[in-house]
């Protein structure tokens, strides 16, 4: 008898886990979601075995649940799955950006006898939906996992087993670690980011030109503000507390730089700027830490012997050039495998033309 699955929430993130679990194991999925729509179409693409109106007819007899929606709507779920039976020794995962405050709703489904462990795939497409779920979204990313301190080992091996068809990089963290290195590198970046652009759309009252010369690198390296305003609003308000702390220590750190120019110390700005220099260029290089410049390209392959290869092989054939070829591993809110850096914007049109038509999905960060 087949093990059984329920994945509540059927867009990009909990039809490639469903469709990364079935490479490696046995089971029949059930899926939930509020879009009746999504529902059918999931199980018309083979995302899941069978739609579930009800989250108790969905999760009564699953071994794993999958809480696959976004932050605020997984306390709803979590509360909601505190009221119906659950089967003993379930395991119910999630996938939030946050982990502290989902953390601290779901003690209560220990009293179930099931154990919750929190889940942060750190990998992402600018697609969505169902119809957009790959079996390889995951490769190589990090996929962070929260358990409770006294989380038998067992079932956190459990998990990691379930999700081995991702192929992704488990990392264990605590849910208070999680959230603020989340916040560290990637939630403050994004009120960064929308500042930068809030400052340049003021000034656009002012002059209009600032819009246009803004319309290149500006825009590249303000690429973050352009997500989803509802997750964003969402995810800073569950790690409110993070938040608050950075921006407290980023007002402190503009204050320094305001006093260096006030005392216009060429020496102290000049050793500011050098330490971050030296600080940046020491990031590991694989790793998700710089924007995607502006001529790049990203490749959505999947990681198997030899894929670099034909993709540059296509690329060489057609004597287009390539600057630098990066394997992107943390790809939260970046698609692909590959990222390919061209001279020009020709050159990478060019490219993306031939790799399309070879097949390949390209995409380009706007």
């Amino acid at each position: 008898m087949k093990r059984k699955i329920c994945i509540i929430g059927m867009g990009l993130i909990g039809g490639s886990i469903a469709l990364a679990i079935k490479k490696e194991h046995s089971v029949h999925i059930t899926g939930i979601d509020i879009d009746s729509n999504q529902l059918k179409l999931a199980q018309s693409l083979g995302v899941i075995d069978e739609p579930a109106e009800e989250l108790a007819a969905g999760v009564e007899d699953a071994d794993l649940i999958i809480i696959a929606v976004p932050v605020t709507k997984t306390e709803c779920i979590i509360e909601e799955l505190e009221a119906v039976p659950l089967k003993s020794g379930a395991i119910v995962t999630d996938v939030g950006s946050t982990k502290d405050r989902i953390f601290h709703k779901a003690k209560q489904l220990y009293k179930k006898n099931v154990t919750f462990i929190g889940g942060h795939p750190m990998a992402g497409s600018h697609k969505s939906g169902v119809q957009a779920a790959k079996s390889h979204l995951f490769e190589n990313a990090f996929y962070i996992l929260t358990p409770c301190e006294n989380t038998n080992t067992n079932k956190i091996i459990q998990l990691q087993n379930w999700l081995k068809g991702t192929k992704a990089r488990f990392i264990e963290l605590t849910p208070k670690q999680h959230d603020k290195f989340a916040g560290l590198i990637s939630h403050f970046p994004h009120i960064i980011a929308a500042g930068l652009v809030h400052q340049v759309k003021n000034t656009e009252n002012e002059d209009e030109l600032v819009s246009r010369l803004a319309a290149g690198g500006f825009r590249d390296i303000t690429r973050i503000a352009s997500a989803s305003p509802v997750m964003w609003r969402d995810i800073l308000l569950h790690n409110k507390d993070t938040i608050l702390s950075l921006l407290h220590n980023w007002k402190e750190e503009m204050n320094n730089v305001e006093q260096m120019l006030k005392e216009e110390d060429p020496t102290e700005i000049l050793n500011y700027f050098s330490a971050a220099k030296t600080f940046r260029d020491g990031l590991p290089t694989k790793e998700k830490g710089a924007l995607p410049a502006f001529y790049d390209l990203f490749v959505d392959v999947p990681d198997h012997p030899g894929v670099i290869s034909d993709v540059t092989g296509i690329l060489g054939e057609a004597d287009i050039s390539i600057t630098n070829i990066r394997i992107i591993e943390t790809r939260e809110d970046i698609m692909g495998v590959l990222q390919l850096s061209f001279r020009t914007e020709y050159d990478r049109e060019e490219g993306r033309q031939h790799l399309e038509n070879a097949l390949y999905e390209t995409y380009v960060m706007e």
